[in-house]
């Protein structure tokens, strides 16, 4: 008797098939997670909602409050999804060994964490449509190209997950909640997000303005608000720091 005489034929299904189950699962995991919801819709929203429509800190500039704001928040959103949420779920993933089970599946581990980023850019474009729609009701007014707004975005979700897995990969669970949720505190107040990285001191701006939340939010913020064309600049830090964390989340990742 042969493999053939079975319907359905035994064997594990092709890997196109299982990269798309993985996907749509770990994005149900996602949304279905009150605490990562809470982290990657609901803050965001509430501070463009908040500081766009209460005068509570004058630090936009001249303008409207909303174009300023709206850039940094899509930018925070990148990286409450691709590095915040992503390292916290990967990280107790990896300490109650659903990783490493999953890595003797039948699914490569290079699918999985292909997987994974899946799951990060659908979230996103719930995130980038949702806040879109809200900053366009309190009177946004975007500018620029969307082709150099998606390669803002996609090196941004590059940099973030690998600097996402990176710590995930290395760090007690314990310790990556801690370490990424500090990190998201530091980055929303000291990364261009919601407060002018000009507002900061001459030698610590300089140390700023390489973050990659940085670049990301000045970047979006030269093309959707100034209405810039590419910015290089930017879009050179971000893939440099795509580059780094990505090859140091595979070179130092631990399964288990």
């Amino acid at each position: 008797m042969t493999t053939t005489d079975f319907s359905p034929r035994p064997g594990a299904a092709p890997v196109g098939r299982m990269l798309l189950a993985q996907t749509a699962f770990e994005t149900k995991m996602l949304l279905r997670n009150g605490e990562q919801l809470l982290l990657t819709v609901v803050i965001p929203t509430v501070l463009l909602v908040l500081f766009s429509a209460v005068d509570v800190v004058s630090v936009t500039g001249p303008g409207k409050r909303v174009d300023f704001l709206a850039p940094g928040l899509l930018a925070l959103a990148v990286m409450s999804t691709a590095f915040t949420g992503q390292a916290i779920a990967t990280g107790f993933e990896r300490r109650y060994g659903v990783l490493k089970r999953l890595g003797a599946s039948p699914l490569p581990r290079w699918a999985l964490l292909t997987a994974k980023t899946g799951c990060v850019l659908v979230t996103e474009a719930l995130q980038v449509a949702l806040l879109s729609v809200i900053a366009l009701a309190l009177g946004w007014s975007p500018h620029g190209g969307v082709v150099s707004v998606a390669l803002l975005l996609v090196l941004g979700t590059a940099a973030f997950s690998g600097l996402g897995l990176l710590m995930a990969g290395t760090l007690k669970a314990e310790a990556t909640l801690a370490a990424a949720n500090l990190v998201f505190i530091l980055l929303l107040l000291a990364g261009g997000v919601i407060v002018p990285l000009t507002k900061f001191p001459g030698a610590v701006r300089s140390v700023l303005e390489l973050l990659p939340i940085s670049a990301l939010s000045d970047g979006l913020r030269s093309v959707l608000q100034n209405g810039a064309g590419v910015p290089w600049g930017d879009l050179g830090l971000l893939a440099g720091w795509a580059v780094v964390a990505l090859a140091a989340a595979a070179r130092f990742f631990r399964w288990e």
